[in-house]
């Protein structure tokens, strides 16, 4: 009886050993993830200084940026938290005390935006950047230009902390693509002239978070924060959309309230997208009524 207990033992010993070693080998291969450095080539961007440039820059840092970074795009506390992952503020954008304007170049700005990679090329964790990859050179200087008029405001947010067992998570796949593994890295990037046509409304759909939530075909998908479960409606005329007519679309939008009297939950940033020009809105209608009719995603 003692030798069969001893044996158990051993067997025992040894599987919890090979469990700690792969744990520190995933561990280590989630930090060398997580610390991959990338090369980018410069965009050289010239940055515009008429008025009427840095304005567009602030109306597409209205609707694309202050989601996260918040009103006075001074970043957000606690922007994601969740005890067994870690916990991640939102950057101070402006120039103020703990902010990345006193120090960001443009060709940073450019890293952050397009790469998603801080000033060392490591991966920052900003969702966005699929979509903010995708700004054109015009946009993506007009709202650098913009960033830099910005008030200061002193607000010192905590560095980003990941858990031992985030490192794991990542390593297997549990938390999906970083922005920087999942972008072109392209140099430069051009747009559909600005106007009401479905080309334009493609690219402003790419440019503001709308696949990010909704999924790559726009017909449903999963929260991108890996603690939600729930799954957002389809956009296509497959969905509920298409028995919507333009005018209740922009409404929608503009209020927060669907034709059928629904109210649009927080995880919509209908508040952010209220703000775009009614052009812009027509543009993306257009957009959403040429793809072809999906069903409901639903896994």
């Amino acid at each position: 009886m003692k030798k069969i207990l001893k044996r158990i033992g051993i067997v025992l010993g040894s599987l919890i050993e090979l469990l700690l070693i792969a744990g520190v080998v995933l561990y280590l291969m989630g930090q060398a993830r997580m610390n991959k450095v990338y090369t980018v080539e410069p965009s050289n961007l010239t940055l515009p200084t008429d008025a009427e440039s840095i304005e567009y820059g602030r109306h597409r840092a209205e609707t694309l940026c202050q989601g996260c970074h918040g009103a006075d795009l001074s970043g957000v506390e606690n922007w994601f938290t969740a005890p067994p992952i870690g916990r991640i503020d939102s950057a101070n954008l402006t120039s103020g005390e703990g902010g990345l304007g006193a120090d960001f170049t443009t060709e940073d700005y450019v890293r952050a935006i397009r790469h998603g990679i801080d000033q060392e090329g490591k991966p920052i964790f900003m969702v966005a950047v699929p979509a903010t990859a995708q700004l054109s050179d015009e946009d993506l200087a007009s709202i650098i230009a913009y960033l830099k008029t910005i008030p200061p405001v002193d607000h010192v947010v905590q560095e980003r902390y990941f858990t031992p067992l985030s490192y794991i998570m990542f390593a297997v796949g549990m938390l999906g693509d970083m922005p920087a593994e999942v972008v072109s890295h392209d140099a430069h990037v051009t747009a559909p002239e600005r106007g009401v046509s479905a080309e334009y409304g493609e690219y402003m759909v790419n440019t503001n978070d709308c696949r990010v939530c909704h999924g790559p075909n726009l017909n449903g998908g999963k929260s991108p924060d890996p603690t939600a479960t729930w799954i957002s409606p389809n956009l296509t005329p497959g969905g509920e959309l298409a028995f919507w007519t333009e005018d209740e679309f922009i409404n929608t939008l503009r209020t927060g309230i669907t034709p059928s009297g629904h109210q649009l939950n927080d995880n919509m940033p209908w508040k952010d997208y209220r703000n775009f020009y009614d052009d812009e809105l027509k543009a993306i209608w257009l957009y959403l009524q040429s793809l072809p009719k999906l069903e409901q995603y639903t896994e």
